[in-house]
């Protein structure tokens, strides 16, 4: 759980910038949403990373 929390840190504070929105606590639901759709074992964690970045941009 802590690696969880430590990678949500570093990629809040990489991609607020880009957008207040992408913070900590996005990409932590955001990983626990994906997990939770299916076996992602063939995901690497940079795909999933994507895929979150791609669904803040569009968010209101």
């Amino acid at each position: 759980m802590q690696e969880k929390i430590d990678f949500t840190n570093r990629m809040g504070k990489a991609f607020v910038a880009l957008s207040p929105d992408l913070d900590s606590r996005f990409f932590m639901r955001c990983l626990e949403e994906t997990a939770n759709i299916g076996d992602t074992k063939d995901l690497r964690m940079e795909e999933m990373v994507r895929a979150c970045i791609a669904v803040g941009s569009k968010a209101p």
